[in-house]
């Protein structure tokens, strides 16, 4: 008699249980039906309001632009970073590339010595003289050279006298005024760059 009470008794309880466990489900089924209707649009006419709002947007919209104007500082500072860049690599590359034009300039200048010694032989010499042929040759290769690696012939007979280019050691009579009559020494350029001016003589 006494197991059957306990039997009964344990029946009681576990019926017991699962009434509160139904319970529980229920109370939370209700709880979450509340909770979206209150978040409905449709049930939720807007008079009450469903969740407190204490966000600033005017603090939000001043952090937005302090945000934007940071974003554009930094891209004029790289853009600016870029256009130096570029143009310390350019005038790098016009400072190698003026010394390549100019390294030959001292070297050049003395060659014209020797074109001079060779011009003054071809004027002062006899007619019938067999190796002055071979001398207007050597003479001719020469300029040759000169001429590829950018050595130019400065010869203002008949121009304007020009301070820059020539330099008057006399007067011709003959010539006009302000023009260069007579060349004494004919003048030389490297790559556009004066590398001798010519002497002259000019009209008054």
């Amino acid at each position: 008699m006494s197991e059957q009470n306990n039997n009964h008794e344990n029946i009681d309880q576990n019926v017991s249980h699962d009434n509160v466990s139904h319970d529980n489900v229920e109370h939370d089924d209700s709880i979450l039906k509340e909770t979206l209707e209150e978040f409905n649009p449709q049930q939720n006419s807007g008079e009450e309001s469903t969740i407190e709002n204490d966000i600033d947007l005017d603090t939000f919209k001043a952090r937005i632009a302090e945000l934007e104007g940071e974003v554009k500082q930094a891209k004029e500072g790289t853009a600016r970073a870029n256009a130096e860049a570029y143009n310390a690599q350019k005038r790098m590359e016009q400072e190698a590339d003026k010394s390549k034009k100019f390294a030959l300039q001292k070297f050049a200048k003395e060659l014209l010595e020797v074109v001079d010694n060779l011009e003054r032989a071809i004027e002062n010499a006899q007619a019938d003289d067999a190796v002055i042929e071979g001398v207007r040759l050597t003479h001719k290769a020469l300029l040759d050279v000169l001429n590829k690696n950018g050595v130019e012939v400065v010869e203002p007979q008949g121009e304007k006298f020009n301070a820059d280019l020539h330099e008057a050691v006399g007067i011709d009579p003959e010539a006009e005024a302000d023009t260069v009559g007579t060349v004494l020494q004919k003048g030389y350029s490297l790559n556009g760059r004066l590398l001798r001016p010519a002497m002259v003589r000019v009209g008054q």
